[in-house]
C-alpha cells in the first residue's frame, strides 16, 4: 500500500516561488504513482493538517529561512513523523555561511577569505580591512539566505551603496571574489550523486540565472575536467556533506580556480524545479525524478 505524504511547501521565505515549484513538482510525481498527497503551508494550521491527514512522512519542500535553517526541523522533531532531508543542527549550521565557513576552515575545506560586517564600521575601515585581507571586487552577502537571493559583486565605489540594500538584516559576509568555473555537486546519503557544471550568461549564478528562463544558464554534464579533479570534488562535497551532519540529499557549490576547488556553500535542501540541478544530475547517472523522490522517502523513514 503506497504511503500518505505531507508535502510542506510555500512559507515566507524570498524563496517562497521556489518552494511551491518544488512541491508542485514532487506532487505531480508523486500523484502520478499512486501516493496519496497533500500539499500544506509551514503555517499556524499546520498541526491540524498533520493531525487530520496523518501522513506517513512528510516532505519538506521549503527553501531559505524558517525552511531549511533548523526552524521548521525543529517543529516537525515533535511530531515523531518522519520528514526528508537534514535535521535541526545540520540545516542551521549549513544555512549560517559564518558558520559553516568556519567548519570549513577548521577541517581544511578550502573556501572564499571572508569578513563580518555588521553595518557598525566606518566605510573607511571597512575598505581598509577589505584591501588587507581581501582585496576589490569582492561578494556580499547575508550570512541565512539561499538562492543568491541578495548576493552583490562589488567594487570600492558601489560596495556601501550594495550594503545599504542588506540593511535589514544583522550581519553580512563579505568574501573575496573568486574567479574560475562554477561546478555543483549533489551528495545522496552518502553515495557521490555526480557534478555538473554552469556557465551563467549573467556576471555569476544569481537568482536570477538561476530561476528565468531568459536568463538561462548553460547546464555541462559531464564535467570536462579530468578524473582526478572530478574525485576530488566528488570527495570534498562528501566531507562536508558529513562533518555538517546532513542527512538526504545536498548539492555544494565551488569555484574551480587554478586547478583549487573553494566550496561556497552546502545546500541541505536543493531545488526540485524543472531547472533544478540535482535531478539533473541523477537523471544523467540513470536515476529518475519519481526515483530520485522516492529515495528521499524512504531515507527519510530510516531516521528514526
Amino acid at each position: 500500500m503506497k504511503k500518505r505524504i505531507l508535502i510542506i511547501s510555500g512559507g515566507i521565505s524570498k524563496e517562497r516561488n521556489i518552494s511551491l515549484d518544488t512541491g508542485k513538482q514532487v506532487a505531480k510525481e508523486l500523484a502520478k504513482n499512486n501516493y496519496t498527497i497533500k500539499i500544506s503551508e509551514p503555517d499556524f494550521k499546520l498541526y491540524e493538517v498533520i493531525k487530520s491527514f496523518k501522513p506517513d512522512i512528510i516532505f519538506n519542500a521549503l527553501h531559505g529561512q524558517f525552511g531549511e535553517d533548523g526552524y521548521i526541523q525543529t517543529i516537525l522533531e515533535t511530531t515523531n513523523i518522519p520528514y526528508t532531508h537534514s535535521g535541526v543542527i545540520s540545516s542551521a549550521l549549513a544555512m549560517d555561511k559564518e558558520l559553516s565557513k568556519k567548519l570549513f576552515i577548521k577541517n581544511n575545506i578550502l573556501t572564499p577569505k571572508y569578513i563580518l560586517y555588521k553595518f557598525d564600521m566606518s566605510k573607511s575601515n571597512l575598505i581598509k580591512a577589505i584591501n588587507k585581507k581581501l582585496k576589490f571586487p569582492v561578494v556580499i552577502k547575508p550570512i541565512n539566505e539561499g538562492s543568491s537571493v541578495n548576493v552583490f559583486i562589488c567594487n570600492r565605489s558601489n560596495i556601501m551603496k550594495n550594503i545599504k540594500l542588506l540593511q535589514n538584516y544583522k550581519k553580512i559576509i563579505i568574501e573575496e571574489l573568486i574567479p574560475g568555473r562554477e561546478i555543483q555537486v549533489a551528495i545522496m546519503g552518502q553515495k557521490k550523486l555526480g557534478a555538473i557544471e554552469l556557465k551563467p550568461k549573467r556576471k555569476f549564478y544569481d537568482y536570477v540565472a538561476k530561476y528565468k528562463k531568459s536568463a538561462r544558464t548553460k547546464h555541462i554534464i559531464p564535467v570536462n575536467i579530468n578524473k582526478y579533479l572530478l574525485n576530488k570534488v566528488l570527495d570534498i562535497s562528501l566531507r562536508a556533506h558529513k562533518l555538517i551532519g546532513c542527512k538526504g540529499v545536498t548539492r555544494s557549490d565551488f569555484k574551480l580556480y587554478k586547478n583549487k576547488f573553494y566550496l561556497l556553500e552546502i545546500n541541505t535542501q536543493p531545488g526540485m524545479t524543472k531547472l533544478s540541478l540535482v535531478p539533473e544530475i541523477a537523471a544523467y547517472n540513470g536515476m529518475s525524478f519519481f526515483d530520485l523522490i522516492e529515495w528521499m522517502l524512504k531515507d527519510a523513514s530510516t531516521k528514526r
